[in-house]
C-alpha cells in the first residue's frame, strides 16, 4: 500500500494537472501515508484525519480521486462531529425509482445483505442486481443474493458509468440535497435522506429520459384545477407546485 502511493506521487499524468491540483494531491497522499505509518495493524482515523477530509472536500472536487486506501463507492457524508456515514441505495433502471436506502458508519458484506432483504420481502426480488467490486460486497453478501436468486451483474473496476443510473444519482443526492445540509448525526441524515426521496426525488424529480415524469408517475392537473400554489420540502430547499381549487 505504501508504495502504491508513493508511486501516486511520481505519476506521470501530473504532467497534466495544474500546480494547485498537484499541491493539493500531494497533501492528500501524504496524509495517508501518514496514516498507514502508524504502528497498528488496522490504523483508523482519528478526528483530525477526518477534519482534513472534510476541509479538502470543500476546496477541492476531485478530493476523491487522490483515495488509495478507500474508494467511495456509495454516498459518503460528513457529519457536524466529523464522522463518516455511509448512505447505501438500491434503485431500479426502468424509472430511476429509489427502492430503498439505509444509513451506517461501518458497512459490511452482512449489513449490505440485509439491505436488500428488507429491500425485496417474499418474492418481490428481482432477476438482476448490478452493483461494482466493492469489498462490501463479500462473501456473506453474494451466498444471500445466491439464496434469493438474484443474479449479480458487475460492472468493471473503477467504471462508474457502467452502473450510470446510480452514479448520476449520487450526484444529485448530493447537489440537491446533502451539500446543502450540516448532518448532525445518523438518525438526522435518515430523516433528511427520506423527506428528500419520499417528498421530492421519487414523486416530483423530473427526468428527461422518462419523459419529463418522474420515478413515480405524475398525474397532469388541467387549469381547471385551480390556481397553482406551492409547497416546500426540506424546509424550502425544493417546492412542490400544484393546482388547488378557490
Amino acid at each position: 500500500m505504501l508504495d502504491l502511493i508513493k508511486s501516486r506521487l511520481l505519476t506521470g499524468s501530473s504532467l497534466l494537472k495544474t500546480q494547485r491540483e498537484l499541491a493539493l494531491e500531494n497533501l492528500a497522499l501524504r496524509q495517508q501515508l501518514t496514516v498507514l505509518s502508524r504502528s497498528a495493524k488496522r490504523p483508523k482515523l482519528t478526528i483530525t484525519d477526518r477534519s482534513f477530509w472534510v476541509a479538502l472536500k470543500k476546496i477541492w472536487p476531485q478530493w476523491s480521486d487522490a483515495l488509495v486506501i478507500v474508494k467511495p463507492s456509495t454516498v459518503v457524508v460528513s457529519t457536524a462531529t466529523f464522522r463518516i456515514l455511509f448512505v447505501f441505495f438500491l434503485i431500479s433502471h426502468d424509472r430511476r425509482k429509489v427502492l430503498h436506502f439505509n444509513v451506517t458508519n461501518s458497512p459490511s458484506a452482512e449489513w449490505t445483505a440485509q439491505q436488500v432483504v428488507n429491500a425485496f420481502p417474499y418474492d418481490s426480488a428481482p432477476r438482476f442486481l448490478l452493483r461494482d467490486q466493492d469489498r462490501i460486497y463479500g462473501s456473506e453478501f453474494r451466498d444471500r443474493m445466491k439464496a434469493m436468486g438474484i443474479e449479480e451483474i458487475t460492472t468493471a473496476r473503477r467504471s462508474p458509468w457502467q452502473n450510470l443510473y446510480a452514479d448520476r444519482a449520487i450526484g444529485s443526492f448530493r447537489r440537491e440535497c446533502l451539500d446543502h445540509c450540516i448532518i448532525i448525526n445518523e438518525a438526522h441524515l435518515i430523516r433528511i435522506f427520506r423527506e428528500y426521496i419520499d417528498s421530492y426525488y421519487n414523486p416530483r424529480r423530473m427526468h428527461i429520459g422518462l419523459g419529463k415524469d418522474c420515478p413515480i408517475s405524475r398525474v397532469v392537473e388541467p387549469p381547471e384545477n385551480g390556481a397553482v400554489i406551492s409547497l416546500p420540502i426540506l424546509g424550502g430547499l425544493h417546492h412542490h407546485y400544484s393546482r388547488k381549487a378557490a
